[in-house]
């Protein structure tokens, strides 16, 4: 295998591992092929640095020194530490009603299905490692090989594990499909996984991901693909609670179909580093988008969200609102940029990023931006910055609350807007309870 333009050390180690670990990554057919081109791309192009665009705030290449070795498939499925994974995920979302597949250092672990939610009428699934390139999820071709980024691109080549995902057409699944990724393990372990999901015409779906750690320094390169067609409608949410050492890398990329209808959230709680890409493009007319994200830092945490919204055609509506709350040293980024195609008429995009600074060392940088070819549209962005307001904590002290009680309930306040607009009752109420313990440990 030759590869070309290997800089630094971290890229001489994924060449090293991708080297060791290609003939036995899953997938047949041709899956080893697309692995081998999205290498080849990320050899080319090496770790992501501050003098492109995309990552002017996030060097990627200063902040990988070396590339974690990484998790590989067990010889027998790995059996989930229940006290564990209720401790990750929190007593809210751990009793969360839900069609739960839980992945273990990115290896397919266990499925709790309810007896009514059997797969078979309303939804397929599989996991990743078993069906990769199998004729029975022909439709997956095109997701794996979607490679928008440099993270995703080594997504492709080095995903062990992950979920495939079929909702039928006109199935109405009551209960959330909840997907929790855990990392437990001894040792620093790079995790990457690769999530594939169809949801046909009017059909209606709600999938949560959840990224949570045991503890100890990891990094994960997760991917979740969706295609939502016709008429179909999503609730779409992530919590990443890894721990504070923890390296998150995180990729969608969404397709729509006309007159689907796509809700989207993302939770960041406080890792040492946090890129999540949001790619999402309407393929057809009368398609609704809405994005709603609570970012949360602490210590020397950088967390950055960008996005990529395509109006490829016309009659489409996006929404994106993001609130950042950083304490002590941490950084927030928010990079939101709305296409409007040639021809893409009665588009309508709207964007807004709010942060409230706890601390005179920490920083947020907003850059949005607007790319509009077509003359028929209604776009528009906006962003703020600010420190607690001393007047509205007076005002909560003149009536006899304390003062870090009033600027813990101003905190809640800014960043609950975002969270109140989930839709799902019950993961409404957990992502809330995760908000509070998250202030109660300022």
């Amino acid at each position: 295998m030759t590869v070309t333009q290997i800089k630094t050390r971290a890229e001489q180690q994924f060449a090293a591992q991708f080297a060791a670990a290609a003939p036995t990554l899953p997938g047949v057919g041709w899956v080893p092929a697309a692995r081998l081109a999205a290498f080849h791309r990320f050899a080319a192009e090496g770790l992501p640095h501050r003098k492109l665009e995309a990552w002017k705030y996030t060097d990627l290449r200063l902040a990988l020194k070396d590339a974690p070795e990484p998790a590989t498939l067990p010889k027998v499925r790995p059996k989930p530490d229940a006290a564990k994974l209720k401790a990750a995920l929190g007593p809210d979302l751990a009793k969360l009603p839900a069609i739960r597949f839980v992945f273990i250092n990115g290896a397919f672990a266990a499925a709790d299905i309810p007896e009514a939610y059997k797969p078979g009428a309303l939804y397929q699934f599989g996991a990743l490692a078993e069906t990769l390139g199998s004729k029975e999820f022909d439709w997956m071709e095109a997701g794996f090989a979607a490679d928008v980024s440099t993270p995703a691109a080594l997504n492709t080549a080095f995903a062990t594990d992950g979920i495939v995902l079929r909702v039928v057409a006109g199935a109405k699944l009551d209960l959330p499909i909840h997907l929790v990724f855990l990392t437990d393990s001894a040792r620093p372990v790079r995790v990457t996984t690769r999530s594939l999901i169809r949801v046909d015409d009017k059909a209606e779906v709600t999938i949560l991901e959840s990224h949570v750690g045991a503890g100890g320094a990891h990094h994960t390169n997760s991917l979740t693909h969706l295609h939502i067609m016709k008429g179909g409608s999503v609730e779409h949410l992530k919590v990443a609670a890894e721990g504070f050492d923890t390296q998150h890398l995180s990729t969608w990329i969404v397709d729509m179909e006309a007159d689907a209808t796509y809700h989207a959230f993302q939770l960041s709680e406080s890792p040492a580093l946090a890129r999540n890409d949001v790619n999402v493009t309407f393929k057809g007319e009368g398609a609704s988008f809405v994005f709603n994200a609570a970012v949360l830092g602490r210590g020397k945490s950088h967390i950055d969200t960008t996005m990529v919204i395509d109006h490829a055609v016309p009659k489409c509506t996006s929404r994106e609102n993001l609130r950042a709350v950083l304490a002590d040293d941490a950084r927030g980024v928010f990079q939101g940029k709305v296409i409007v195609r040639p021809g893409a008429q009665k588009s309508d995009g709207k964007q807004m990023a709010k942060a409230l600074l706890l601390s005179p060392n920490a920083e947020f940088d907003s850059k949005p931006e607007l790319e509009i070819y077509a003359d028929d549209v209604v776009c528009g962005h906006g962003s703020t910055v600010a420190e607690m307001d001393d007047d509205q904590v007076f005002y909560l002290m003149a009536r006899g609350i304390p003062a870090p009680e009033a600027r813990a309930l101003l905190t809640e306040a800014f960043a609950a807007e975002v969270v109140d607009a989930i839709q799902h009752d019950g993961i409404r109420e957990a992502m809330r309870a995760r908000l509070a313990a998250w202030l109660a440990r300022e």
